[in-house]
């Protein structure tokens, strides 16, 4: 039986008559323990005749599966990057409920940063900047309005700090195998990957690793394509930095537009924006190969072309009233 909702537009749902009445139908994985949960929101700033109130940042961060989002390696830095900007800026207007989603899912991507090592330095910056947050907050009680007592955000101080610790201790073990190793690649191969790489930082560590590819780390032409893809050419103008010879110093002009530009953020899967239905979705890329899935109930006659990425501060912008 198809049911429609408050928005007369939307597709509806199915529901199956039960003995305490109309129930949802939820829809069961291949495994019997897998249940398909939705992973979008509908993004309302506004009341309207069909639908009255309106769409917050914490009650989008509740509906949104960002559990489920950090086990997936091209979802992790997204997600944390989310994260930050939170932190930063945004903690106070989640609700008491959204907020301890927040340090819930926090305390999962700091277990699997421990456990499979995977980009600790981004999750460092992230619970500095959360620090010194909660730091503030916590010194210029009055001052704001909490969601909590004090004392509940002193705890979380706490845990904060735990956390710190854990990362700073961290001891990435070396792999013993007696298979090919990466110094053994040849020097194109090791060329090839630093050129796949959009952060400094990674380029200038791996660098630091093998001799080798220290001198391939700062080759000129490695540094001019990574200001290419992060900075414009009206940029390059403003801010030229040259050797004594002339020439032009990539590296130099790199970290000297960093520090006055926002770099272009790179990731491999973010959260999409449907146009046509305002709704935030995880695109479900699996079931897109094998069906005309866009990831939410799309009315759109080509939902392709009416679906945008959402970078981590686009997701903020969209709850800004």
């Amino acid at each position: 039986m198809p049911f429609l909702g408050q928005d007369w537009r939307s597709p509806g749902w199915c529901w199956r008559k039960a003995e305490g009445g109309w129930q949802r139908t939820v829809a069961f994985g291949d495994h019997p323990n897998e249940i398909d949960i939705d992973k979008w929101i509908y993004v309302q700033k506004e009341s309207t005749k069909e639908r009255h109130g309106y769409c917050t940042l914490g009650e989008a961060f509740n509906r949104l599966d960002f559990s489920s989002a950090i086990q997936d390696l091209r979802r992790f830095n997204y997600v944390a990057k989310l994260f930050q900007l939170i932190a930063k800026s945004q903690l106070t207007s989640l609700s008491g409920g959204a907020q301890k989603n927040y340090f819930n899912i926090l305390d999962k991507i700091v277990c699997k940063v421990l456990e499979e090592h995977y980009n600790p330095r981004l999750i460092k910056e992230l619970l500095q900047d959360l620090s010194c947050t909660v730091h503030a907050l916590t010194k210029g009680v009055g001052k704001c309005v909490l969601v909590g007592s004090i004392n509940v955000w002193l705890l979380r101080l706490d845990t904060i700090h735990h956390w710190q610790l854990q990362l700073h201790n961290l001891d990435i073990p070396k792999k013993m195998s007696n298979g090919t190793k990466f110094c053994d690649l040849p020097l194109d191969t090791h060329n090839t990957i630093l050129y796949k790489f959009s952060d400094a930082s990674d380029i200038i560590n791996l660098g630091q690793a093998i001799p080798t590819l220290h001198m391939l780390s700062e080759n000129r032409n490695l540094w001019r394509k990574l200001c290419l893809f992060h900075f414009s050419e009206r940029q390059f103008s403003m801010n030229m930095v040259l050797t004594e010879s002339g020439s032009v110093d990539w590296k130099g002009l790199y970290f000297s537009l960093q520090r006055h530009n926002p770099q272009r953020e790179h990731y491999g899967d973010t959260l999409h924006f449907c146009r046509h239905c305002s709704i935030l979705f995880w695109k479900d890329r699996h079931l897109g190969l094998f069906f005309k899935d866009c990831g939410h109930p799309c009315t759109a006659a080509d939902p392709e072309r009416a679906l945008v990425p959402v970078s981590p501060q686009h997701f903020i912008d969209l709850f800004k009233f």
